[in-house]
Formats: C-alpha cells, structure tokens, sequence
C-alpha cells in the first residue's frame, strides 16, 4: 500500500507545482528574453519609428560613451566605499550591543529605525539638511560664522553626501545581522580564552572575527549587489548632478530609456550593467575565498 500510494502523491503535487513552476518560468523569462532582443535593434518610441536589427551597434555605442564609464566609477566609489563604511560601523556597533552597553535595548530600535525608510524619504530629508541656502546644516555654519558650503553643487562634496546617506540608511541592516551572527557564536570558547587571561583585542582577531567572516562576507556581498542598484536616492537628492557627477548606472540607464526613449540603447545597457555587477560580483566573491581560507 505504502509503495503504490507513493507514486499516486507525488503525481498530486507535481500537477499543483508544475503549472506554478511554468507561470513563474514565462513570467521571469520572456521579459528578460525580449529585452535581450531588443537590445541587438534600433528602438525608439519618441519619435516612434519601426525596430530594425543593428546587431551590436548599440553595445558599441554603450562602451564608446563617456558617461557609461563615468557612471560604473561613480558607482563603483559610492558602493565600495559606503560599503566598507557600513561594515566597519556596523561590526562595531553590532560588537557594543553584544556586550551589553547601557541602554543596549534602546539603542536597538532606534539604529534599526533608518532601515524602515523608504529611501525617497530619506532623500528628502537628507536634502532639506544639505540644502546650500535653507538647510539647516549650512544655517548652524552661518551662525559659527562660516561661509554656506555647497553641499549638493559641488562633484565631491554631493559624491560624499550620497556616501553619508547610504551609510547612514543602511548599517543598521550590518548591524542586525552581525549581531545575529556574535549571538550565535559558541560561548565556550570566548570562556576559555578568558580562563587563559587571552587580550580582549586577541579575542577578536584570533576568535570572533575568524568565526564571523563568513558571515561578513555574505553580509558585505548583500550591499555590494543593492548598492549597485542605487537610483531613487540619487534621483530625489542630486538628479545625477552637478552635471553628471553623482550619475551611476541604473540613472543613467533610466535617462536614456524614460527621458530619450531609446528603448534599444537602454536594453544593451541593461545587460552591459548586469555583465558589470557579475565580474565585481566575481572578483568580490574570488577576494574573499582566499581572505576566508587565510584565516580558517
């Protein structure tokens, strides 16, 4: 009864499964099929005028154009060094809550509070503080008698505010997780080295941050990938300027596809963004392979 009763269920679930499986399957795969197609014509809707197959004229154009690789640096500086700011506040914010700081359970909800913004909100926010005449940051320099800084107009000074915003949004989300991560290493061997009178530095370098990298690795990648995804707070804060200064990818894809139209240029640079997260994505995961076997 048991073998022939068998059979007879898992054909049951497979015709629930496979009606979904094939649903999920059209609906993921034929977008990113016909964007693929469209990216090897000549597409416009503004002004509208018939597809015309141009092979890989449009990826040419892609690598030809200054702002592409203008906008990969401008990506790249924004998510590498946010990120490496969001780890390392993160941990150390993450390793004072473990511990148990006065107040450790207020502290808890509010650092988590910026991660529940949405990031349009924070942006606003964040311009109304960086606002070069009515923000109040450049209110308290006017009242120490210093001069309004141009917060939003200048290229470094707006690259580093989109810097402080990611930072500021998204560590608590580092934070979340690296404590997860200290909560769930074994006590016992933080209680021998103890015994062992080991330096509370020694601990850290010779037993937490060993037993967390893989964690950290995993953690670091997550931001990496959603930070190269960056748009709707550069578009509310700076709209990719001064000029295109603080343009990164994903604008630049959106300028070229809701402003120009140009439906094939977008498309073939939709997928040179894609080939460019994967070979960071690859070199990341490659670096951190031989960072884990160094310390394992």
């Amino acid at each position: 009864k048991m073998t022939t009763a068998t059979p007879r269920r898992d054909s049951i679930k497979l015709v629930f499964l496979w009606p979904a499986f094939l649903v999920v399957l059209v609906v993921s795969l034929f977008p990113l099929i016909y964007a693929l197609s469209v990216s090897f014509q000549t597409m416009r809707l503004v002004p509208p005028s018939p597809p015309r197959f141009v092979g890989l004229d449009n990826y040419a154009a892609v690598l030809a154009s200054g702002r592409f690789w203008g906008s990969i640096w401008t990506t790249a500086g924004i998510v590498f060094v946010s990120g490496a700011l969001q780890y390392v506040i993160g941990l150390v914010l993450a390793l004072a809550l473990h511990h148990n700081v006065k107040g450790a359970s207020l502290y808890r909800v509010t650092f988590l509070l910026p991660m529940f913004l949405a990031p349009v909100c924070v942006a606003l926010i964040a311009r109304m503080i960086f606002h070069p005449v009515l923000g109040p940051l450049n209110d308290g320099l006017t009242l120490l008698g210093a001069a309004n800084i141009p917060f939003l107009t200048s290229p470094g000074l707006a690259v580093g505010v989109l810097i402080s915003v990611e930072v500021w949004q998204w560590t608590p989300f580092v934070v979340l997780l690296m404590l997860a991560g200290l909560q769930g290493l074994p006590s016992e061997v933080f209680e021998a080295a103890r015994v062992d009178d080991i330096p509370a530095w020694r601990r850290f370098t010779g037993i937490t941050f060993p037993m967390l990298l893989p964690l950290s690795v995993a953690v670091i990648f997550i931001r990496l990938i959603e930070g190269f995804k960056l748009i709707d707070t550069v578009f509310v804060l700076t709209g990719g300027g001064p000029g295109t200064a603080t343009e990164t990818l994903t604008l630049f894809a959106y300028s070229e596809g809701f402003k120009k139209f140009n439906i094939g240029m977008t498309s073939a640079l939709s997928f040179m963004f894609l080939i460019v997260v994967i070979v960071f994505g690859t070199l990341y995961l490659a670096a951190a392979q031989r960072l884990t076997r160094r310390f394992t």
